[in-house]
């Protein structure tokens, strides 16, 4: 198995370290990652200048750019041989419910599912990284697993809470919660006295019902989302169409 790795906190993360350790036992890796941590970066390239890649002493790649330009030029510039599997993370802390629109971890997996190949997004239920070696060995059993009943390629969001692995619940199959709108941003002044701006913490959880990553991540449970692209309202498709005629 070949598989790429990425992630948004930069190729000097622990959660990428413990993650490719953990991935180097079963497959071939490669690891291209952003230069210095890119979290919030979403699904945006880098457009308006060059990359530049290079190589560090433990022998990942890294780019000057988003963790999207990171696959991208992995999967169209670098690699000879197509990858099996994209794998993105491990992200220093969760990306569910909206988060993951904004994720740079999920962006790094959705890259590689655009390009037509299966991806998983892996994220630590808490900042910090504790028991992040626990996480690498579930992210591990987790690509290790056979998802032939998904359509494919497949693209999936993991969530794994900040526990040792023999106090893992199970492995749960979710859906997204929901936040609150985000908190304002925190106004404050630089060195020369004029406003700047802070974006402010996350909403809280709106929608963290059974059955939604949320409460999985909350019982002490591996939560696993399956993601898709399309964005398209279809509810409302038939409705503008009526509208328009």
């Amino acid at each position: 198995m070949r598989i790429l790795i990425s992630n948004d906190d930069g190729y000097l993360a622990p959660g990428i370290a413990a993650l490719a350790d953990a991935l180097a036992a079963i497959a071939d890796i490669v690891v291209v990652a952003p230069d210095s941590n890119r979290s919030g970066a979403s699904n945006s390239l880098s457009l308006d200048r060059p990359l530049s890649v290079q190589r560090a002493a433990n022998g990942f790649y890294f780019v000057n750019g988003t963790p999207t330009d990171c696959v991208h030029v992995a999967l169209t510039g670098m690699l000879i041989e197509r990858p099996d599997l994209v794998v993105s993370g491990i992200n220093n802390g969760p990306n569910m419910g909206d988060d993951t629109l904004y994720s740079g971890t999920v962006a790094a997996a959705t890259e590689g599912y655009l390009f037509g190949i299966p991806a998983i997004a892996f994220s630590q239920g808490a900042y910090g990284w504790s028991h992040i070696d626990a996480a690498a060995r579930v992210a591990r059993d987790i690509v290790q697993r056979r998802f032939d009943a998904l359509a494919q390629p497949y693209l999936l969001n993991v969530n794994i809470p900040n526990l040792p692995y023999e106090q893992l619940g199970r492995v749960a199959a979710t859906r997204l919660g929901r936040r609150h709108s985000a908190e304002p941003v925190i106004k404050a002044l630089d060195p020369r006295g004029r406003e700047i701006f802070w974006i402010g913490p996350p909403g809280a959880t709106r929608d963290a019902g059974e059955g939604t990553d949320f409460h999985a991540v909350a019982q002490g449970q591996v939560s696993i989302t399956p993601l898709q692209v399309d964005l398209t309202h279809k509810t409302q498709l038939a409705a503008l169409a009526k509208g328009l005629a």
